[in-house]
């Protein structure tokens, strides 16, 4: 380990935690389905209160977003991870907790503030349908950069 990079990391105490949840907009879901895991990187939204995750979707016959709904429906714990690896003061949060569609409707104006622009891929933006699902977080951990 001697010619290897690294740097020395400690967990955050509660308000590097919530500063870093309240400034981020985006990260990594994990989901799983028995011994089957499924990764989606997502757009979130947290207000202090509630940690909320947009997810697009497009038409019933496209079968990569019929695997992600089949991944969010068979997951009882999900982990949500953002993270900032782009300088030397690094830091990542993993939220754990179970997910839940959220029934409040929301306008376009509050989606946009809220989240971030989507990404289309291949998708026709017209067939994109937006889903908002609360993450309740019963586990955070977080890490950053000591020096």
């Amino acid at each position: 380990m001697e010619n290897v990079n690294y740097v020395y990391t400690a967990g955050m105490d509660e308000e590097d935690v919530e500063y870093h949840l309240r400034s981020g907009e985006h990260g990594v879901l994990g989901l799983a389905d028995g011994d089957d895991a499924y990764a989606i990187p997502l757009s979130y939204h947290y207000d202090g209160d509630r940690f909320l995750l947009r997810v697009g979707e497009s038409g019933v016959d496209d079968s990569e977003e019929g695997e992600k709904m089949r991944f969010l429906e068979t997951t009882d714990t999900a982990t949500f991870v953002c993270y900032d690896a782009s300088s030397e003061e690094s830091w990542s949060i993993l939220v754990r907790g179970s997910l839940h569609e959220w029934q409040t409707e929301l306008d376009d104006a509050t989606i946009n503030e809220w989240f971030q622009p989507f990404r289309l891929f291949a998708e026709v933006v017209e067939d994109i349908q937006f889903t908002i699902y609360e993450l309740r977080m019963v586990e955070v951990v977080g890490r950053m950069t000591i020096e």
